[in-house]
């Protein structure tokens, strides 16, 4: 069995968790500020349609136009960056929406969350469909204008990991973290000592967007060369329980994205691993390992997990 244990898998472990991370760090500064969000996953499908497309349209001008010899060696990057950008703006724009729903119009968090993700299920088809007459996936994106690698760690892998301190330090050690883990527990009390309650969870709920997004994007233009319906295969969700089982803490996501990115990444050497009989072990076995443990989080850590007090409650100014 230790076969199956190599430097591939180290590597394997971090391209999975990278995803997962981007979209864990999201929805803990969301929940922390009290807002519920269970749209992680319709927020990682329109980060990885946007910068997709994106990506795909600006290499397509690049080609029709004449570029100075200055500015061609950097095309690639800026056409992979640029989908970048633009598919966290995406995020940020979805996610801003969801705000509204949830702060000002006091919509039920769990069902406004669960409306994003039907919607994003849709729509990138629909997109698709009128851009590229394909509803299944957009076009191919050429390797050179896919975001890049160093040392055989994709770029977005580090800015993820290197994210979690930035998180934690802006958390625990600045007046933001303590106002918003404040709004999170006592928004009444937050309130009283003089800060803006519902600004704080928009801020919070739309950089939840952008983070979440930043994930999604890397699954279309950094781990694939484009996009497909359902790409996220459920990342959002397992990135919630990751979220739940850290306690809504930065180091804890790392650690509990890290652990749901193993026992992805370990579904395909077990997918091959034969067993004493000389069977190998059925794949759809192998890839149900993820979401099992996802559902025994969910099932067993909520109850464990003290979550901020204000959770899924809206708050109304006292006037």
């Amino acid at each position: 069995m230790l076969e199956i244990f190599s430097i591939a898998l180290i590597f394997a472990t971090i391209r999975s968790a990278t995803p997962l991370i981007f979209a864990a760090l999201g929805g803990m500064f969301s929940e922390r500020s009290g807002v519920i969000n269970i749209a992680l996953e319709g927020l990682m499908l329109a980060g990885a349609f946007t910068a997709a497309v994106t990506t795909y349209e600006l290499y397509e001008l690049q080609t029709k136009l004449d570029l100075p010899p200055s500015i061609a060696p950097f095309a690639p990057s800026i056409a992979a960056f640029g989908g970048l950008i633009a598919g966290v703006i995406a995020g940020a724009v979805l996610a801003f929406v969801y705000a509204i729903a949830c702060i000002k119009f006091e919509a039920d968090q769990v069902v406004a969350g669960f409306g994003i993700n039907i919607l994003m299920l849709g729509l990138p088809a629909l997109l698709s469909s009128k851009l590229y007459d394909s509803a299944g996936s957009t076009q191919q994106i050429k390797k050179a204008y896919l975001l890049p690698d160093l040392l055989g760690i994709n770029v977005a892998s580090f800015l993820a990991f290197l994210l979690v301190p930035i998180c934690w330090y802006v958390l625990y050690k600045t007046p933001f973290g303590l106002r918003l883990r404040a709004v999170g527990e006592n928004p009444a009390a937050a309130d009283a000592a003089g800060v803006g309650v519902l600004k704080l969870r928009y801020t919070a709920v739309v950089l939840s967007g952008v983070l979440a997004a930043a994930g999604g994007a890397y699954l279309s233009i950094g781990q694939s060369s484009l996009f497909t319906r359902g790409m996220t295969a459920g990342r959002g969700f397992i990135a919630l329980a990751a979220l739940i089982l850290a306690k809504w803490r930065p180091i804890q996501v790392l650690l509990a994205c890290l652990f749901f990115g193993f026992t992805e990444a370990l579904t395909i050497p077990l997918s091959n691993y034969r067993l004493a009989s000389g069977e190998t072990i059925p794949v759809q076995f192998v890839q149900i390992i993820p979401y099992v443990l996802t559902i025994i989080v969910l099932a067993g850590f909520v109850g464990l997990s003290r979550a901020p007090k204000a959770l899924g409650v809206p708050y109304r100014k006292e006037k």
